[in-house]
């Protein structure tokens, strides 16, 4: 991926890149819409990344260019930075210049050329995985070491406030601080993370993405909605945010069955964080009981999402649907809603190119019309990185 990166940047901007970095996206294996909550999240790192290629410009300006788009260059005036300034896929790397010089780093000019198989629009944290590269790229040319830690915060606070997308913490956190074999525990109140060991492989499951190509935007609304409809349900509550109530029957007290239903989905899924989180750290005899019951709980958060939540779509049902049919352990759909991805948890014997899972999806998928979906290996990986 290095040689690759280097490559485009030689092509475009006419020399060698003085590094290159590399910032994973991510899947989630518990927890969604519960970061915003100040709730729990268990993301892990994909081996799927973007790329950053990049080299210091002394005159103050952004140079960008993509692999992925091909027939524009983004040249940017930090002194000029600005939300609103850049639109586009340019404005997730400006947002993280912009961003670390609110937070007091000097950052440099700098040609940057963008590579990246992680697939947009799926809800694998492209748009992170993006920011993350950006960031490890524009700090470390300079010799400034920012703890991931806040590099994290920085780079949210690019897509939350350059961007205009009201996202939680967990995605920027698991591209910088995922461990390979492990997932990544994360307190979205007090931002503490530990390393949950996780190896699907080690008790002969696999971790399989459906993308079911309905195109996923935490942009369009929806997802706002729903944020929104979560502080309005801590407010009636009396709380400060949905993380303070650890009994679903609590959340009964609001009279709005929507609100309720909100607030019910996000106490069962902090629920369902911590349940994993136990399994994975119980006794490795007991593996094969472990995923099946980690199974049985992604089923069940689906069904929270889906239900009360209400942010599935009929893809994703179906892809749940026909997977658990096919001998899935467990499926859920994954991200921020309304399109992107299935995880579903497979038996080694049931997730070969001919399995009965990616079987039974396909033949779902052919006989509704839609386009077949496409499958990816879902291992957990290392966090973002100088390659070279």
């Amino acid at each position: 991926m290095a040689r690759a990166a280097a490559g485009l940047f030689l092509a475009r901007f006419g020399g060698a890149p003085d590094g290159v970095w590399l910032a994973p996206g991510r899947a989630n294996l518990m927890g969604e819409h519960t970061d915003y909550n100040d709730g729990f999240v268990l993301p892990f790192a994909l081996s799927q990344a973007t790329t950053a290629a990049a080299a210091r410009r002394t005159d103050g300006r952004l140079l960008l260019c993509s692999r992925q788009e091909p027939d524009e260059v983004v040249e940017i005036a930090l002194d000029g930075l600005a939300p609103g300034t850049v639109t586009g896929w340019g404005a997730y790397a400006a947002g993280v210049a912009w961003a670390l010089r609110l937070a007091g780093y000097q950052v440099p000019g700098a040609c940057i050329a963008i590579d990246s198989d992680v697939p947009t629009g799926a809800g694998l944290s492209s748009s992170a995985a993006l920011e993350c590269a950006t960031a490890l790229a524009l700090t470390e040319l300079d010799g400034v070491p920012v703890p991931r830690s806040e590099l994290a915060a920085i780079a949210r606070r690019a897509e939350n406030e350059f961007v205009g997308v009201p996202s939680g913490i967990m995605d920027q956190s698991a591209s910088l601080l995922s461990q390979a074999g492990h997932a990544l525990l994360l307190d979205c109140r007090s931002l503490e993370g530990s390393q949950v060991p996780f190896d699907p492989a080690a008790a002969g499951s696999r971790l399989l993405l459906i993308n079911t190509r309905a195109r996923h935007d935490l942009s369009d609304g929806g997802y706002g909605r729903r944020r929104a409809e979560c502080e309005q349900a801590a407010r009636l509550l009396g709380i400060s945010s949905l993380r303070d109530i650890t009994d679903a029957a609590d959340t009964a007290r609001l009279a709005d069955p929507v609100l309720r239903r909100r607030a019910r989905h996000v106490v069962t899924d902090n629920q369902r964080v911590l349940q994993v989180t136990g399994l994975l750290r119980g006794s490795p005899g007991d593996r094969p009981d472990t995923y099946r019951e980690i199974g049985r709980l992604l089923t069940q958060a689906h069904e929270s999402l889906r239900d009360d939540f209400e942010i599935s779509w009929p893809e994703a049902d179906a892809a749940v649907e026909a997977a658990l049919a096919g001998g899935a352990l467990g499926a859920r759909m994954m991200g921020g809603g309304f399109g992107g991805c299935v995880l579903a948890l497979v038996p080694e014997a049931a997730s070969g190119p001919v399995g009965p899972v990616l079987g039974a999806v396909s033949e779902v998928y052919a006989a509704r019309g839609w386009t077949a979906p496409e499958f990816l290996d879902a291992a957990p990986s290392d966090h973002a990185r100088r390659l070279a």
